[in-house]
């Protein structure tokens, strides 16, 4: 990846990140939580995975 689309990425997970922090009433504390949940966002949203898809839940066979 090129560094100016690794630094679109972060930013891209930045201000998701702080749309959760919002989200969950702005408390102190969580911020990894926050990065790394922007960074699973990011990367169904790359995948093209929609939001309320869970790939790697029970009943999962596409490892089969």
């Amino acid at each position: 990846m090129a560094p100016g689309n690794e630094q679109s990425r972060e930013e891209r997970i930045r201000e998701r990140a702080h749309e959760i922090w919002e989200r969950e009433g702005r408390k102190d504390g969580d911020h990894e939580r926050h990065w790394e949940e922007a960074e699973k966002d990011l990367r169904k949203k790359e995948s093209g995975i929609g939001p309320s898809a869970n790939p790697s839940g029970p009943g999962d066979s596409s490892g089969a």
